[in-house]
């Protein structure tokens, strides 16, 4: 068991070991959510990249180029459950 001491600004500082379990390094934020019987603190997640970054992710990753009629059929085939074999 991790005792934390507060200081006289009303902070608490963790020790290493707690910071390296929660994978927190510098300038990384935490999210403490208040609960009936205690606390809960997880490293806090954050959003890199934008929608930007995102669009063209797959672009270029092969070179078979599908129809709107191909799409389709996978489309059909996957919302009946069907699994195509290729």
């Amino acid at each position: 068991m991790t005792t934390l001491t507060v200081n006289s600004k009303g902070q608490v500082s963790f020790n290493k070991d707690v910071l390296q379990h929660l994978g927190v390094k510098a300038g990384d934020k935490l999210e403490l959510n208040i609960l009936p019987g205690g606390i809960s603190l997880i490293k806090a997640s954050r959003q890199t990249g934008t929608i930007n970054n995102f669009i063209g992710l797959l672009a270029n990753r092969t070179k078979k180029v599908a129809s709107i009629e191909e799409m389709n059929v996978v489309i059909e085939q996957n919302w009946a459950g069907i699994r195509s074999q290729g």
